[in-house]
């Protein structure tokens, strides 16, 4: 998760003071952000063939897998002469790595190895994503703005490669192969056999899901919510502290700043999703985001100040605490299937994302600002809240109410 975070905001700032790939090849920041847009597009579209080949290689070996490739694509960035080699190694190979262990990862987890406190778990597991950020994103921008880019990028292929015999021998696929039953379940459930066909179940779970209201809500609310965070924020909120002649490492550490609350907001909202209406935290997270980006111009400058120091808190709380809530209201509505049909939503959360990092850095090309950006984000959050309250629940189900 740590390549999708840290890399592409840095690759966007521009410093005078230092060798940086925007100098170096004299990209613009809409070219850029093209190749950012390509590696989180891809980051969501593979989550969901991601959960079938993990239903038909097992957990193990997809992530193993994941992390050579993420590692090749980082280092090969270094040899780099042209736009279409870092939408090559950058966009594709990250891009289909990181995809291939994000956040279906993490639903196909707490599916098979809990039956209890699965808001929790999940909000634990993603809260993972906000640890790397918080360790690495300050170590990267340290090291870029000292050194220069490639050994950022030489640092991330290693911490790829180190992780992969950790993953081989600690990471098992089912309780069952170290003899345990599934937290919380009363029985001991047998590891089911390897379902074959992965891109085509894959794909018949899209087919099927794509016919009931709930899903497109769902992506819809989840492509704003990429929209809003990895396309928006992630993508653009170091060049746009930059505009306003912010430091770049206290920009940087802005965002590792979020890192920390969102481990904290997001651990709260899976603990929240176990005991409330999913539908209504959804709705207060969209709204609550929408306000803050609206003030987001008014707060950015050269120094940072309290109000901007309220925000970054604010919107860490608020980073991912969306999919708990989300993870859970696809387990209600799709069963045994959900952790493929959350490969799907999450497939719209990233193409929401890549959009906006494409059209933000247009935008800034285009009017010398990201302010309309900010606001037309706001906005989107608003509908995303909507639509939120509308997700009808599945008949016979039971669900915690406020």
């Amino acid at each position: 998760m740590v390549t999708s975070i840290c890399l592409p905001p840095l690759f966007m700032h521009a410093d005078s003071r230092a060798p940086k790939i925007y100098h170096k090849f004299d990209w613009s920041r809409g070219t850029i952000g093209a190749a950012v847009s390509v590696n989180l597009a891809l980051y969501g579209l593979t989550a969901p063939f991601a959960a079938a080949l993990m239903d038909r290689f097992g957990i193990r070996r997809v992530v193993a897998v994941a992390l050579t490739v993420i590692a090749a694509g980082s280092l090969l960035t270094v040899w780099m002469t042209a736009a279409w080699q870092l939408m090559l190694c950058w966009g594709l190979l990250v891009g289909l790595g990181s995809g291939s262990m994000a956040l279906a990862f993490a639903a196909t987890v707490t599916n098979r190895w809990f039956t209890a406190r699965r808001g929790l778990v999940s909000g634990i597991l993603t809260a993972a994503s906000a640890s790397g950020q918080l360790i690495f994103l300050p170590l990267l921008s340290w090291i870029i703005d000292r050194h220069d880019w490639r050994p950022a990028a030489v640092t991330v292929a290693l911490a790829a490669l180190a992780v992969v015999p950790f993953v081989w021998l600690l990471l098992h696929d089912h309780p069952a192969d170290v003899g345990q039953k599934p937290y919380g379940a009363a029985e001991f459930v047998p590891k089911p056999p390897p379902v074959p066909g992965a891109a085509r179940r894959a794909v018949a779970v899209l087919l099927s899901a794509v016919r009931t209201g709930p899903f497109w809500l769902l992506a819809g609310t989840f492509a704003i919510c990429g929209a809003s965070t990895n396309g928006l924020i992630q993508t653009h909120f170091i060049p746009a502290a930059h505009d306003h002649h912010m430091p770049v490492q206290a920009a940087a550490s802005l965002l590792a700043v979020i890192g920390v609350f969102d481990v904290v907001g997001t651990i709260a909202s899976g603990w929240f999703t176990d005991r409330f209406e999913p539908r209504r935290l959804l709705a207060v997270y969209y709204a609550l985001r929408g306000v803050s980006l609206m003030f987001l111009p008014l707060l950015l400058g050269p120094a940072v100040h309290p109000p901007m120091i309220f925000f970054i808190v604010f919107y860490g709380l608020d980073w991912v605490a969306t999919v708990p809530p989300t993870l859970a209201l696809c387990r209600e509505q799709y069963g045994e299937d959900s952790a493929i049909v959350f490969g799907w939503v999450l497939a719209s959360h990233q193409v929401g994302a890549a959009l906006v990092a494409f059209l933000g850095g247009v935008a800034r090309d285009t009017f010398g600002s990201y302010d309309v950006v900010w606001y037309a984000a706001g906005a989107l959050c608003a509908g995303a809240a909507l639509m939120a309250l509308v997700i009808r629940r599945r008949a016979g189900d039971v669900a915690a109410t406020v």
